[in-house]
């Protein structure tokens, strides 16, 4: 039997004439967008602090987590804790959202702060407030079809669609970096060097000489990239140690 999707229908259509003309259902609201947007924030954080209030631990990177989420692509300030005495302040844009952890743009590097070293998170003084966090992002106009339609192969395509949907742990997000130079501290120390590996406990950086500091994940405080001038000059300090 013939298959009724094979071949062009009455009007001349093959199947992905079809499939690429399919509309989308009618609105899931009765009610305007500007409503039912402001329903589903309101349900989204009732589920949230309804969450928290069962389950103390997990209060601080769920809060942490909708918050950056509501500040993607935005200014923000976090306040942090290296150890108990010394307190970090940084300022940068939210580039990426992940489950344990927020990494911050600004002109110069790249900071990942996990949550358990945030001791706050707020918005600069003077900087405006979106409702659309996703106003810095340039859509493909069917990007909406192609997610429903196709959302594995779209998403998998795209690394910032990938961050977006699944929800990044500091391992893996620090092991798509492989081969850049960092410097992370912990309570105790300061270390740099390139990323060569991240296994499911450890950070392992290769300095120069061959050397490698092996550092416990659940250790790390703050993360930062090297600038090309500052980069030199710890390798230059680090061979001169060496020798």
């Amino acid at each position: 039997m013939k298959n009724h999707f094979d071949g062009a229908d009455a009007a001349g259509n093959t199947m992905d004439d079809v499939i690429q003309n399919l509309s989308f259902s009618s609105p899931t609201s009765a009610v305007s967008e500007e409503e039912t947007r402001i329903l589903t924030e309101y349900i989204a954080q009732k589920n949230l602090f309804k969450i928290t209030s069962l389950d103390e631990s997990r209060r601080k990177p769920l809060v942490l987590k909708q918050f950056f989420k509501m500040k993607r692509n935005q200014q923000v300030i976090v306040s942090s804790m290296i150890g108990k005495e010394s307190h970090v302040t940084t300022e940068g844009k939210v580039a990426t959202i992940g489950r344990d952890f927020v990494m911050l743009t600004d002109l110069k590097k790249r900071i990942w702060i996990p949550y358990t070293a945030i001791q706050s998170a707020t918005i600069p003084y003077g900087f405006p407030t979106y409702s659309n966090t996703h106003q810095h992002f340039i859509y493909d106009n069917n990007l909406q079809q192609k997610l429903v339609l196709q959302f594995g192969e779209t998403v998998a395509k795209k690394d910032v669609l990938i961050r977006q949907f699944f929800e990044e742990s500091l391992q893996t997000n620090l092991h798509f970096w492989k081969g850049i130079w960092i410097e992370v501290t912990t309570a105790d120390n300061i270390f740099f060097g390139k990323i060569t590996s991240v296994t499911k406990a450890d950070l392992i950086l290769r300095l120069p000489k061959k050397k490698e500091s092996v550092i416990p994940l659940n250790e790390i405080c703050y993360v930062s990239t090297i600038g090309m001038i500052l980069l030199w000059k710890k390798v230059l300090k680090s061979w001169l140690k060496i020798d």
